[in-house]
């Protein structure tokens, strides 16, 4: 997100690297998803792609919306001023930026984990799941996770890039070089602190029976009866997906917006 960009350029940049990201990233989310359920993995591209329609819209759209949302404030925090974000503003709108996503990409994501468990196309499952009791199954998890991921992604990088290229000028003297630690570190953030929500929200959203979870609380001490650990898994395939993910997104967010809207950028 950019404040360089209005609404409506941000949203079409966001669109772009999040759809990019799927298509390249989609079998860590699967593998991910099916650890976390306890369902046996497959390495058949067919169904490693399930959903990936889906998860595109999701990740399409929800990538729009984060970098709507949050390139309008951070414009409204710096109003006419020129000046970088300090810290807390620059994290303060990652993180509604992504809650705010949480509304569209949480029953997206339903759609996605019900085709991994049970195959069919996007429209039969949607179907399936359209009633209110299904829609925003799994939604307070998907809303943590998001507006930390969010963080994640495009607070935390920018912050450990900048700071590192001002600390140590000589060994990081280009942005690239800078961005491998700060894909690291942000996909450490955005990992390890959303994972036990996500991991609920994932068993949640797989189980819209209710046959073995029901609500979110019910949810998160049905799994805690496994120790802490079974919350955390499936985190090695979320974490290299997100690592990869932060890595793309913070290079694609840089490289998009001034491929597609040149004369913002002079």
């Amino acid at each position: 997100m950019s404040a360089n960009l209005n609404e409506l350029q941000n949203a079409t940049v966001g669109m772009t690297v999040g759809v990019i990201e799927v298509l390249c990233l989609q079998p860590f989310n699967y593998c991910k998803n099916m650890i976390q359920q306890g369902q046996p993995l497959s390495a058949d591209p067919r169904i490693l792609y399930r959903g990936v329609m889906a998860n595109a819209v999701n990740m399409g759209s929800c990538t729009m919306i984060q970098f709507a949302v949050g390139g309008s404030l951070k414009k409204l925090i710096v109003g006419d001023e020129k000046r970088t974000l300090k810290t807390y503003e620059e994290m303060g709108a990652g993180i509604t930026a992504g809650v705010t996503s949480a509304l569209v990409g949480s029953p997206l994501e339903l759609v996605m984990i019900q085709q991994q468990r049970k195959g069919g196309g996007s429209l039969e499952t949607l179907k399936s799941i359209a009633n209110p009791n299904n829609f925003f199954r799994g939604f307070m998890g998907a809303a943590v996770r998001e507006g930390l991921w969010t963080c994640g992604y495009l607070s935390i990088p920018p912050i450990v890039r900048r700071n590192l290229r001002e600390m140590y000028p000589e060994k990081f003297d280009t942005d690239n070089k800078a961005r491998v630690p700060a894909a690291l570190l942000g996909g450490l953030f955005a990992c390890y602190l959303t994972h036990p929500f996500d991991t609920v929200k994932t068993c949640m959203q797989g189980d819209i029976e209710r046959k073995t979870y029901g609500t979110f609380t019910a949810t998160a001490k049905k799994i805690s009866e496994d120790g802490l650990t079974a919350f955390y898994r499936g985190a090695t395939f979320r974490y290299g997906r997100m690592v990869c993910a932060v890595f793309m997104m913070d290079y694609l967010q840089a490289a998009v917006g001034p491929l597609l809207y040149p004369h913002a950028f002079k």
